[in-house]
């Protein structure tokens, strides 16, 4: 059993450049470091306004809202999520996720294994 502190660790800013409208904030929390684990978990917090560009994982993702305002959005359709909303994002399926102008907004970022993140727009 591992238990992870989230409220302990260190969120750095982000450089990615699939990032605009303001700041990212990501927290490795669990990347592959234990024999056999697959799993990467990363906490990401926006500032308000703070989106990225659609994108692609090669692997499935989930995202678990934990505070804040955001948007979750495909080519077909953009909802507003608030804390306790799960999204699935299916490996392949373009999306961009981000903070709504009038609220900060972050998420628990799980990938099923290593990814690829591709910029596509």
């Amino acid at each position: 059993m591992i238990i992870v502190d989230t409220t302990k660790g260190e969120a750095l800013e982000s450089n990615w450049e699939g990032f605009y409208g303001g700041k990212a904030y990501i927290q490795p929390v669990l990347h592959g470091e234990y024999p056999g684990d697959q799993i990467g978990v990363s906490l990401v917090k926006f500032d308000p306004g703070a989106k990225n560009k659609f994108y692609t994982h090669t692997v499935g993702q989930i995202l678990y809202v934990t505070e804040g305002k955001g948007i979750v959005a495909t080519r077909e359709e953009e909802v507003i999520v608030t804390p306790g909303t799960m999204i699935y994002f299916l490996p392949g399926e373009e999306h961009w996720h981000g903070a709504t102008d009038d609220s900060s907004f972050a998420h628990f970022s799980i990938l099923g294994g290593p990814s690829e993140n591709v910029v596509t727009g």
